[in-house]
């Protein structure tokens, strides 16, 4: 398979394009921090590696002093200074720590224990009984059955209900004491075609339900499970209307398969699912019956987050959502608009530095932000970060639309029957069961599903609408009967699916999985009933849509599937979507002919040079290998060499051959000469560009595509055609802080690229985007200087060899963000 490499360094120098407006004019300071103008960081204390450790937790106390945690030690407490006056650093007298929750109410500190801890791990509230301004009494509250590793205990904070929330990983059980909640307890897997666990081991036997957040009274009773589903969320927050919000990490040995999942905001709404599951088993965020992100950031380790209420920043930024990446060392503001009772999300760049291992961040009264780095046994510090610009600093709140405030207050009327159930529920969520809004329609299912099914099955089964119908199916198959079964497919199958949009046609694909899954497998009536509606529809021309169908199809074996699923195994343009159809077919078991098992077997060779995370080409490896238990002895020797081993993975670069210069092109230059050409730009020609040069790897268009660069779908809104050229033929004009590299200068050698990971005194850098899993390490003590790379990661002159005819048909395909109806080829 040929590759292009100057065509991939254009599509990821367009990562300065979809960032540039990000944090283009963000500053360097005296910290070594790079922030937005007007903002200022200082540092407060260093701490003392030897005797204060490695901060990762910190909170409020009611006399302003921080307290801080140290990740595998005490408890500390820092009282501010004021003007040249030293911050004033003090170990608590308490033996307790090792938390990565701190919460400071009801005149107590409660600190969430991801260890040992003095009877285990889990929440403990301390108190000063004897008034001398230290802790002296110990309760164990919470009891937590597993919390040694980073994906246990995490976060408390006080809610708008005066109720405290606490949330953990997914390697820690729920409370033995949240009996009660917002979350039906009728989880599972969920797999129509089954899963695979993790290529390299990690949790293979951890099951659903993941990562929860839960809420107790003040003396760790009443605890209710309020959402499930996250890998490991470190941390929660309100914002000023009540809403919470996570964000939850991605598993990066995952990138570059269909199942990995980036970095991303949550909407924590009542009751609700958020899909993690292990391995290949990660439900995507268009499932139905679980609910989606607002924002994908992108590869990273989520750590503190809060939003900037009470704040002395401009208005934009006391509505932002601040959330810290640990690996990559940057801190996000988040800027949420409401979409329904929902929201919908951007962010920008902060504060950042190389390497800068944020762990926890709070909104001081003082209208400061406060930050800790550390982690790891990392070398930690405390940092302040404030605004001295000219703009407004006064006390707002975000004004929404009259309909968002109305739809959050239906969205909030139906989950009050969440934890409280009552009949009364019934007739407003089964009206809700359609309603366009997700939220709306997650709110009213889980209402339903925390009934008895006998009170509300036949309103259900009733409603017409075919979202509704789509959604009541949800709840029946999770709740119901084999009864069932035939009712719920009928109202399936009589659904016109050439007239769903393409979010609703995914939720009909889901919903045939769950009644498959959950009531009973299909008969041969079934089965034709099925393939009358969906068979003719794959492959089509949206490829989410087309792996969802896969799936059902492969399912019931529909005639000469496997035929049209290797078809797109070289059809297909993304890497992802090529994995996820061999990953259907590894058991099927009819359909194979000599011709297509040999086109399914040559790709295994094809996507050899292929690169992703840390488990990438074990998955791969794995798929293959379930494929040929599959096999007789005959059929392997009839595949010959195909069913030999497979060669070494090679650098995907290794067979390039230089394109001849067309020309040294210049903007004005491109722009006149794209100018004279006329005709509608090849919108296949475009993909192709793209695909053979694996620019999906790093971009996603329309759904597909990979995740080490900004999404581009929605690009050609925020920058024309100009705008492109210029980040493509000057990519060292603007170099967004959010992707610079980093020149780490040693006595012997120059590394360039971003920190993607630390432990103790190493660095993990990342020096080559199509290999995001390979790091260079680097010693902390052997960095003689490090400073910001002056030039992109991507050269100049990355049109040179393309003609401009070739250039025409990519912008278009960039600027259409991969939508064949886009107006651009209309023109």
């Amino acid at each position: 398979m040929p590759r292009l490499f100057y065509t991939i360094a254009l599509l990821v120098t367009l990562t300065i394009i979809a960032a540039s407006a990000i944090a283009q004019d963000a500053k360097p300071v005296k910290s070594g921090f790079r922030t937005l103008p007007g903002f200022e960081v200082e540092l407060i204390h260093k701490v003392e590696k030897d005797t204060e450790g490695s901060w990762v937790a910190m909170c409020v106390d009611p006399k302003g002093r921080l307290i801080t945690s140290d990740q595998y030690g005490m408890l500390y407490r820092v009282t501010l200074g004021n003007g040249s006056d030293k911050a004033k650093i003090e170990q608590l007298k308490v033996e307790i720590g090792m938390a990565q929750g701190l919460l400071c109410a009801y005149d107590s500190l409660y600190i969430n224990i991801n260890g040992k801890g003095p009877t285990g791990p889990g929440v403990y509230r301390l108190r000063d009984t004897d008034n001398d301004d230290q802790y002296d009494k110990i309760e164990h509250i919470i009891p937590l059955k597993d919390g040694a590793g980073e994906h246990g205990p995490h976060a408390l904070i006080l809610g708008p209900d005066k109720k405290i929330y606490f949330c953990c990983g997914n390697q820690t059980d729920f409370p033995a004491k949240a009996t009660t909640g917002a979350v039906p307890r009728h989880w599972s897997e969920d797999h129509l075609l089954g899963r695979m666990p993790d290529a390299r081991g990690f949790m293979k036997d951890r099951m659903a339900p993941g990562g929860w957040i839960c809420r107790m009274d003040e003396n760790g009773e009443n605890v209710e499970l309020l959402v499930t589903g996250f890998r490991n969320e470190y941390d929660i927050a309100f914002n000023t209307d009540g809403e919470l919000f996570t964000y939850d990490a991605d598993m990066e040995w995952d990138i570059g398969t269909p199942w990995y999942r980036p970095t991303r905001i949550n909407h924590c709404v009542s009751g609700a699912e958020f899909g993690w599951r292990n391995g290949t088993g990660k439900w995507p965020d268009y499932y139905g019956d679980s609910f989606g992100s607002v924002v994908n950031v992108g590869p990273g380790s989520p750590t503190g987050i809060a939003f900037g209420t009470g704040a002395k920043f401009p208005a934009k930024y006391q509505n932002a959502l601040f959330i810290c990446d640990w690996s990559y060392g940057v801190i996000y503001a988040v800027h949420m608009t409401p979409d329904g009772s929902s929201y919908t999300g951007t962010f920008e760049s902060f504060a950042t530095s190389a390497p800068m291992a944020a762990t926890d961040l709070v909104i001081h009264p003082d209208g400061a932000m406060y930050f800790t780095v550390g982690g790891r046994k990392t070398q930690s510090a405390l940092y302040k970060l404030s605004y001295k610009g000219t703009e407004s600093t006064a006390a707002t709140k975000q004004q929404d639309p009259p309909a968002a405030i109305a739809a959050r207050k239906l969205r909030k009327d139906l989950e009050s029957y969440h934890v409280k159930s009552s009949d009364a529920a019934i007739a407003p969520a089964v009206a809700q069961l359609g309603n366009p809004d997700r939220a709306l329609r997650t709110a009213a299912r889980i209402a339903l599903e925390n009934l008895p099914v006998a009170k509300w099955r036949e309103a259900a089964i009733k409603v017409i609408e075919p979202q509704a119908v789509i959604t009541a199916t949800y709840a029946l198959a999770r709740t119901g009967s084999k009864e069932d079964q035939a009712a719920l497919l009928k109202k399936l199958a009589a659904i016109d699916f050439t007239k769903l949009t393409e979010a609703t046609k995914l939720e009909l694909l889901r919903a045939y999985e769950l009644v498959f899954l959950r009531l009973a497998p299909a008969s041969e009536a079934d089965r034709t009933a099925v393939l009358a509606q969906l068979d003719n529809q794959f492959a089509g021309k949206d490829a989410l849509v087309n792996r969802e169908l896969a799936v059902v199809l492969v399912y019931l074996n529909a005639p000469k599937i496997v035929d049209r699923c290797v078809a797109q195994l070289k059809l297909a343009s993304a890497q992802e979507d090529q994995i996820h159809y061999a990953f259907c077919l590894r058991d099927a078991k009819e359909g194979w002919t000599a011709e297509n098992r040999k086109g399914y077997y040559q790709w295994f060779f094809d996507v050899a040079s292929a690169r992703g995370g840390a488990s990438f080409g074990g998955f791969l490896a794995n798929i293959r290998t379930a494929a040929m238990g599959n096999l007789s002895a005959d059929e392997k020797q009839q595949l010959g060499e195909l069913a030999g081993d497979l060669p070494a993975p090679r650098d995907p670069l290794a067979d390039y051959k230089p394109r001849a210069v067309v020309k040294a092109w210049t903007v004005a230059d491109l722009e006149r000469n794209l100018g004279k050409i006329t005709g509608k730009r090849n919108f296949e020609r475009g993909r192709e560009l793209c695909a053979v040069a694996q620019c999906f790897k790093c971009h996603r268009f329309s759904g597909q595509g990979g995740i080490q660069g900004p999404d581009l779908t929605a690009s050609s809104g925020r920058f024309n055609a100009r705008d492109m050229l210029t980040a493509i033929i000057e990519p060292n004009k603007e170099i967004s802080d959010q992707y610079q590299a980093t020149q780490f200068l040693t006595d012997s050698s120059v590394v360039v690229g971003r920190v993607a990971n630390l432990n103790g005194d190493n660095l993990m850098i990342v020096t080559n985007m199509l290999a995001p899993g390979d790091f260079t390490e680097i010693k902390v003590d052997d960095i003689v200087e490090r400073r910001p790379a002056p030039t992109s990661m991507m050269p100049a002159g990355l049109l040179d060899t393309f003609k401009a005819d070739e250039i025409a048909d990519l912008l278009a395909y960039l600027r259409s963000g991969g939508n064949a109806s886009h107006e651009v080829y209309k023109q």
